[in-house]
């Protein structure tokens, strides 16, 4: 039977009762995974009174087939990193996928996080020699994580945790091979889409998280 969240607010406060070592500890911050991630961190960075701020992230899809990612880009420190599944990528140009198309997708993602970085808040922090707790409300493939680890380790956190209600067991094998540790409430044996998790799981739209980031004063 599939353990369900009510929403990503409950997801969040579950994670904070997993996290309890965290709390009011100095030099930690919770970073939300845009957008999805952002209500789970506001509501675990409430619960263990630490600062919240947010990870701008795209995935970058394989064309015609958008939910599986050949990797996923993170905005950090005024850069954009990006972490690829090499694998996936040489099997996708073996069987003609052109280099072309790939561009096209990369080169769209990254002016979306451009756009963003703009108007979000939370998205400035110096985590040189902090904790860094990234969270998201689900890890399917586990490639928008990744890119978020890679992207604050880039700019000098200290320790990085990678925190989920729920995720694919080949998720959390990829993440924890890059982070320090990883936390997934739910590991489904069998994975479906993350939403299927949770009882509400609306679409977020940027209005929704911009406005969760500075209503908890990132």
């Amino acid at each position: 039977m599939s353990m369900r969240f009510e929403d990503r607010a409950e997801g969040g406060r579950r994670l904070a009762a997993a996290l309890p070592q965290f709390r009011e500890r100095p030099d930690t911050i919770i970073l939300g995974l845009a957008r999805g991630g952002v209500p789970v961190a506001a509501a675990a960075a409430k619960e263990l009174h630490l600062p919240l701020g947010t990870i701008l992230v795209r995935k970058l899809g394989i064309p015609g087939h958008d939910e599986t990612a050949f990797g996923a880009l993170a905005w950090s420190d005024g850069r954009i990193v990006r972490a690829l599944n090499r694998p996936l990528l040489a099997r996708m140009l073996e069987h003609g996928v052109r280099r072309d198309w790939l561009d096209q997708v990369e080169a769209r993602e990254r002016a979306e996080l451009v756009r963003r970085a703009e108007s979000y808040p939370g998205i400035s922090h110096d985590l040189r020699g902090k904790t860094a707790v990234l969270v998201d409300d689900g890890l399917a493939t586990g490639a928008t994580m990744r890119a978020a680890v890679e992207a604050v380790r880039a700019a000098g956190a200290a320790t990085v945790i990678a925190a989920s209600p729920v995720g694919s067991l080949d998720a959390e094998k990829s993440i924890a091979r890059v982070s320090d540790f990883v936390l997934c409430l739910h590991l489904p044996g069998k994975f479906r889409a993350v939403g299927s998790f949770y009882r509400h799981f609306e679409q977020l739209t940027d209005d929704d998280a911009i406005g969760l980031l500075r209503d908890s004063g990132a």
